[in-house]
């Protein structure tokens, strides 16, 4: 038993789980238990987007230092956009609806990595350039006209069963798909390589361009799949729907244990940052913190569990 919690506390994503529940136990120790349960059902389905586009940001900075997607928060608003509009409110559209989301997102995958692959332009720089024209086409294509979503989708992404919101449970089931991917397949073995060391890998057999492309694309359809849900969540897209999902992608990779330095990745550790970051936010308007005062504290609070996360991985 006591080998187990030994191994238990050396996984670095425990601690993301350990910092949301002190968070949540300070709230309502502080309200008096009310709402305590309505706190954990809000936190889960705010905390299902971001952990959404977490896990595409995670595959990408898991292939090495410099690897980065900045293009997530205009490939959701795109997404969400295309998505409206086909649909345009009509259930029968749902899944052409779907699919034309997913394609613009396949698309600007395809665009990042040949931003990065053929013009040899830094990750960073491509990704931030590529956002720049996925919002430009996003807000030509939407009129900051918002459309409401159909009727099927605006249910699923925002019922809940036994408090338990829909959007999550399919997010866990691709959570599970996604570990199993990187624990025993071919691709989630070679992601892992290549950010340990990529001529290492290469050498090994990987093919490491290819690996790269499959996952800048699988980041953009994540980013895809949040869009759509988030458009049925909020009732309709906006041209500011991905906004907060730059700094949030990248925060609960690293505060869940995801190495920045590449070469390890956590999933469970998304599930426990990203509800830590809510549950933060949470802790701080029931303190009745003003709105200043909980972006600096939050601000401060997430730099400093990055960087102790960061300054683990490196001790690692």
């Amino acid at each position: 038993m006591m080998a187990q919690l030994r191994k238990l506390r050396s996984e670095p994503w425990i601690w993301s789980f350990v910092a949301a529940i002190g968070v949540w136990l300070v709230t309502i120790t502080y309200t008096g238990g009310q709402g305590a349960g309505e706190i954990l059902t809000a936190a889960l389905s705010f905390a299902t987007f971001s952990i959404i586009v977490g896990l595409g940001q995670m595959m990408v900075i898991t292939t090495g230092p410099g690897n980065v997607d900045l293009s997530i928060p205009a490939t959701i608003t795109l997404s969400g956009v295309v998505a409206m509009k086909v649909m345009d409110t009509n259930s029968d559209l749902l899944l052409l609806g779907i699919a034309a989301a997913l394609g613009v997102s396949f698309m600007v995958g395809v665009f990042n990595y040949a931003l990065i692959r053929l013009l040899r332009i830094p990750p960073i720089i491509a990704t931030l350039s590529a956002s720049f024209l996925v919002l430009s086409t996003a807000i030509y294509l939407g009129h900051g006209i918002r459309i409401k979503p159909p009727v099927p989708l605006d249910n699923f992404a925002t019922s809940r069963i036994l408090g338990i919101p829909l959007a999550a449970m399919l997010v866990l089931v691709l959570s599970i798909v996604l570990a199993v991917v990187i624990k025993r397949t071919i691709y989630g073995r070679a992601v892992v390589a290549i950010g340990q060391n990529p001529r290492a890998a290469w050498l090994a057999g990987f093919n490491v361009d290819q690996t790269r492309f499959i996952t800048y694309v699988l980041s953009a359809l994540l980013s895809g799949v949040c869009g759509i849900l988030l458009s049925g969540f909020s009732g309709g897209a906006a041209l500011n729907m991905g906004e907060e999902f730059l700094l949030a992608s990248i925060a609960v990779v690293v505060i869940g244990g995801t190495s920045v330095a590449g070469g390890r990745a956590s999933v469970p550790g998304i599930w426990g940052a990203a509800l830590f970051m809510y549950l933060l936010v949470t802790m701080l308007n029931t303190f009745g913190a003003s709105a200043g005062v909980r972006l600096i504290m939050t601000g401060l609070i997430i730099i400093t569990v990055i960087i102790l996360a960061a300054e683990k991985n490196q001790a690692r």
